[in-house]
């Protein structure tokens, strides 16, 4: 049996610090520390629950990220 491959590391980040930026601000941010794929959503979007490597994820709510978090 093959082994599972080994995903790679993702930016070493705090969520949090990204609560309170613009959205504009917190998505440069986000792709200048590493992070492959940035998704901002309003509140109340459905989403799909997999977890992704190297995605940061940023709930929007007038044009200020309220919450983030990763994969």
């Amino acid at each position: 049996m093959a082994s599972l491959p080994t995903p790679p590391a993702q930016p070493d980040d705090a969520a949090d610090s990204y609560v309170g930026l613009g959205a504009d601000a917190a998505e440069q941010q986000a792709r200048s520390r590493g992070w492959d794929t940035v998704r901002a959503v309003p509140p109340g979007t459905f989403l799909t629950m997999e977890f992704r490597h190297g995605r940061i994820n940023f709930q929007v709510e007038d044009g200020t990220v309220t919450r983030c978090w990763v994969g």
